[in-house]
């Protein structure tokens, strides 16, 4: 019971926008609902999601790549689709830190995939399409605890946040 509460309280500590993304995030890459209908307040808005839809499609497939030897082939085929989806939302500057990241991708692709975010997040933080001074602040935002884990949990996350509308929450 301590883990779904921990979860809850880790999402919580994320900023507003973070969390807006996350949930939005979740609603078009486990496709929960209608994101447009949902998220989309405004045409560039709507442009963003589409934009999701797009870059998202991979992750059916990636879900099927993640390594299970770690031969350097698993690692290539899914590394490189990895890291082109984690540099395509941190290019969108609503996830501020690693721990966000991890815990929007830990979910979209399971627990998996922990072993392979650090290197995901260090290379897509490293591109070019991340402006220069944001690179800096997300590169020192993965700790060297989380660079260096000695291993990882195979515990599924349990807490998917969800949209809460004005009304339903009053």
């Amino acid at each position: 019971m301590m883990m779904p509460i921990a979860e809850m309280r880790e999402f919580a500590g994320f900023a507003p926008a973070e969390q807006r993304y996350i949930k939005r995030s979740l609603d078009i890459g486990l496709a929960r609902t209608d994101a447009f209908r949902r998220w989309g307040r405004s045409e560039s808005e709507n442009t963003a999601i589409r934009r999701q839809y797009v870059a998202y499609q991979d992750l059916k497939s990636l879900r099927g790549l993640i390594p299970e030897d770690g031969t350097p082939y698993e690692v290539e085929r899914f590394l490189g689709k990895l890291v082109r989806l984690a540099a395509f939302d941190l290019e969108q500057e609503r996830l501020a830190s690693f721990s966000a990241f991890r815990f929007l991708y830990e979910r979209l692709l399971g627990a998996a995939v922990r072993p392979y975010l650090p290197a995901a997040f260090c290379a897509a933080s490293a591109l070019p399409v991340i402006r220069p001074e944001r690179r800096k602040l997300l590169l020192q935002s993965l700790s060297e605890a989380a660079a260096t884990a000695p291993g990882w949990s195979e515990r599924e996350p349990v807490f998917l946040p969800e949209y809460v509308d004005d009304f339903e929450a009053a």
